[in-house]
């Protein structure tokens, strides 16, 4: 497996020179100061691809774009979709020029991956990241003052929202707004209550099959484009998996994947395999998942989480990446038989790259300040223990 690392660019508190030490060969990153629905130019590109090379002599390469964000007109068919589809037909065209072929998107609205703790305590000292249903209920309820919202929890989550929002200072409900209105990892974008408002006001009405055609419809404007260039688009799931703030889901479970990459069979469309994210529905068994659509998994995110119920919504945090409750050497294994099957088929681009996805914050990563989620030493125990999984499983580790 092509073993990658993302990092956030020159901001990053996570030097290239760290990621070399770590052990990837290969980059996951995006020109994280480009706006959303603006094109992405071959200078800037190159640019980046040249401050990788340099800082590493050469030993890294950035082989994955997470992400080449969707932006909400497209999501919602409204105000300049039209001309956001054809900045990103643009970015597609300037990528596979520099010879990066995969690039790693979601269609989640308005907010991307969702947590109520960006460093939650865990037990041997280190943190991690959590999200708590009662407290994201609080924040639904008594902050943002959603309304309707009272309808979406069930009664026990309801008493335990209100004790929880009871005991919340102003600054922890400044911290928690703060926390739940983060934008796209590595961006400055950040929803204020009154921006976080009027973004779920553009979905208002519109049910998981209607958001679900918007993605086919996204789809068929811009896979033309990438099969034409040879390159791959993967598809993130839903995180968390279950429907929020009364918005839409449709990347949630296997049935939601199957029938997007039914009504798009192009093998320029696939998934990017997140075992974290699905892993956080109890219903989502991810190693039947990978191997289901083995063919069509362009890009693995390798994570594991902890869920406190087996209830849909429930309450998680990113464990170990062999702990938790994915099978994590299943899932490497399904993913090591699918690399073999296709490089029996002469096919060069057999490697499937992963990526250690969200770690714990341990020994230095407590004082370092890293991106919530993207520590180094969290991230390279995690390396370390897929590696051993590979090695163990009778495959060669570079």
């Amino acid at each position: 497996m092509q073993q990658a690392w993302r990092w956030f660019g020159p901001k990053d508190t996570v030097r290239l020179s760290d990621i070399r030490q770590a052990g990837a060969t290969h980059v996951v990153t995006a020109l994280h100061h480009i706006a959303t629905g603006q094109p992405w130019q071959s200078n800037d590109i190159r640019q980046r691809q040249n401050e990788i090379a340099g800082a590493t002599g050469g030993a890294l390469e950035w082989s994955v774009v997470e992400s080449l964000p969707v932006s909400e007109d497209i999501k919602s068919q409204s105000g300049s979709m039209r001309e956001h589809i054809v900045a990103y037909r643009s970015s597609l065209e300037a990528l596979a020029e520099a010879g990066i072929k995969v690039i790693c998107y979601n269609f989640m609205p308005v907010l991307d991956w969702t947590r109520t703790d960006l460093r939650a305590p865990m037990s041997h000292g280190g943190t991690a990241m959590r999200f708590d249903l009662p407290t994201f209920a609080a924040f639904d309820l008594y902050v943002l003052e959603r309304k309707g919202a009272e309808d979406e929890y069930d009664d026990a989550t309801l008493d335990a929202a209100r004790a929880r929002f009871a005991c919340m200072s102003d600054t922890e409900q400044a911290q928690l707004t703060q926390t739940i209105g983060a934008g796209l990892p590595g961006s400055a974008d950040h929803w204020s209550l009154d921006e976080l408002r009027n973004a779920l006001r553009q979905y208002d009405g519109l049910s998981p099959d209607r958001l679900r055609q918007h993605h086919i419809d996204f789809l068929s404007e811009v896979v033309p484009t990438a099969e034409r260039l040879g390159v791959r688009l993967c598809c993130h799931p839903d995180d968390p998996p279950f429907r929020l703030l009364g918005l839409p889901r449709e990347m949630s479970t296997a049935d939601d994947y199957a029938h997007v990459l039914n009504a798009v069979p192009d093998s320029a469309f696939g998934m990017t395999l997140c075992t974290g994210s699905l892993g956080a529905r109890p219903d989502n068994d991810c190693v039947e998942i990978a191997r289901k659509f083995a063919p069509r998994i362009h890009f693995a995110h390798l994570r594991n989480v902890t869920r406190d119920t087996e209830t849909i919504p429930c309450s998680f945090f990113e464990d170990e990446h062999l702990s938790g409750q994915t099978d994590m050497v299943g899932v490497v294994r399904v993913l090591l038989e699918e690399e073999a099957r296709r490089q029996s088929e002469g096919r060069s681009d057999w490697e499937i790259p992963m990526r250690p996805d969200h770690g714990q914050e341990i020994l230095s990563d407590l004082t370092a300040g890293a991106q919530p989620g993207y520590p180094a030493v969290g991230r390279l125990k995690g390396l370390a223990e897929l590696r051993g999984v590979i090695a163990g499983l009778g495959v060669e580790v570079a």
